[in-house]
């Protein structure tokens, strides 16, 4: 079996390939909904949604209109649909007034007009429209209980689309009686493409009730007029078989179980072999972190349950339950917690980033790890666990060099985890 001489770059040409996999001027080019009657309108959000709002235009053979929301410094250049801009993971001002432009672009549209939603991971945080009584700080304050909380992105999007007038449906609601084709990048373990940016054109089945079961299970301190509204039956969301949604159509035209597969084929063609362990892995990255340790562990010492050389993927999308005030995201906090588990393994390195480019608020998508990182951090006198213990990551890795940064990728299928053992 071939030797890999050089594991970060063969690791990074995963992660290329897994990216590439969802890139939005293939997706968008397979999924083209027919020319309407009417006009056809274009909203979206996302950090990947002006990638995806600039291939949609240049594949497009008709006149369009639209606007798009993604995050600062990830736009990218449309010649007829508006792109702006807006905070990420807290929402801003910017965001609030970019939902403002998303619901006036398709009211008063006709049953003869199409709306195409080019919808993608980080949409929740760029779409803020506060319900009647609240205010873009109630909005603010629940997000940041909601990242601080360990809970789920499932979770996450049925509390966040019951404080919400774009959530949830709405907006396709507010477009009707135009028909509604939303295309989507799932960044959700499961794919379910309601969750995805908490479903502004989609609407799922969970409740206000839901919501609120969801608040005591992860002791959520939200303002007491949020409590108040999500306790309003004025709160509900539209639910599924709402015949406002009878002619819309939602095609998933990117996912992380595709991205994996692809990096999976690179990984082939290079003559290691692959093994995906799942698509849509949750929990603690600290824990999940050490449960992948773990496995390297047997593989490198024993040959089981894989035999080396390999490389093991995974997907989903792991959280953290803030409990420092240090600097990272759920891939470096991962990645931190699996060095500690492979210290002292031979032949194991790792890469685990998001694939939109970003991990939490840094600039970087993640870091690379092997079997000699935590040496080299005790040899600048540096604490592995200390740094863990504080949420610190992202310090861990840039003390060594260790940080990836691809830049804004222009998609988002979620975490991308890949552990070589050779």
């Amino acid at each position: 079996m071939p030797a890999i001489t050089d594991p970060r770059r063969f690791l990074e040409a995963l992660f290329t390939s897994a990216v590439a996999a969802a890139d939005p001027e293939k997706v968008i080019a397979a999924n083209l909904p027919a020319r309407p009657k009417g006009r056809t309108v274009v909203v979206g959000a996302g950090k990947g949604a002006a990638q995806m709002a600039a291939a949609f235009e240049r594949h497009w053979d008709g006149p369009l209109s639209g606007v798009i929301v993604t995050r600062y410094g990830y736009a990218a250049p449309c010649e007829t649909i508006e792109v702006l801009e807006a905070s990420h993971p807290l929402p801003d001002e910017n965001g609030l007034l970019a939902s403002k432009r998303l619901l006036a672009e398709v009211c008063g549209l006709t049953a003869d007009d199409l709306v195409v939603a080019l919808v993608c991971g980080g949409g929740s945080a760029l779409l803020p429209s506060p319900p009647p009584g609240l205010t873009l700080e109630d909005e603010i304050a629940v997000n940041r209980a909601l990242l601080a909380s360990g809970a789920p992105i499932s979770a996450m999007n049925a509390v966040r689309k019951h404080v919400s007038m774009i959530k949830g449906g709405r907006l396709a609601a507010a477009a009707y009686p135009a028909k509604v084709v939303s295309l989507i990048v799932s960044d959700i373990p499961g794919d379910d493409p309601a969750l995805v940016a908490s479903g502004p054109t989609l609407a799922d089945a969970s409740t206000r009730e839901d919501a609120l079961t969801l608040i005591e299970r992860y002791s959520l301190d939200l303002p007491a007029k949020v409590m108040a509204w999500i306790n309003s039956p004025d709160s509900a969301a539209p639910s599924p078989d709402d015949p406002r949604f009878a002619r819309n159509e939602v095609r998933l035209i990117a996912s992380a179980s595709v991205s994996l597969e692809a990096a999976a084929a690179e990984a082939r063609a290079a003559g290691i072999d692959a093994i995906i362990l799942s698509d849509a892995i949750e929990g603690e990255a600290r824990d999940v972190g050490g449960v992948h340790a773990a496995i390297a562990r047997e593989v490198a010492g024993r040959g089981r349950p894989f035999t080396k050389p390999v490389v093991v993927l995974s997907g989903g999308e792991t959280t953290v339950t803030i409990r420092g005030k240090g600097k990272g995201g759920r891939n470096s906090e991962f990645l931190l917690a699996l060095a500690l588990g492979i210290d002292g393994a031979k032949g194991v390195s790792a890469l685990a980033a998001d694939t939109d480019g970003i991990d939490g608020s840094e600039d970087n998508a993640g870091a690379f790890a092997d079997d000699t990182t935590i040496a080299r951090l005790a040899a600048q006198r540096l604490d592995a666990a200390a740094f863990l213990q504080k949420n610190d990551s992202w310090s861990a890795f840039a003390a060594l060099g260790d940080l990836f940064k691809p830049g804004p990728t222009g998609t988002n299928v979620n975490d991308f985890r890949a552990i070589l053992v050779q």
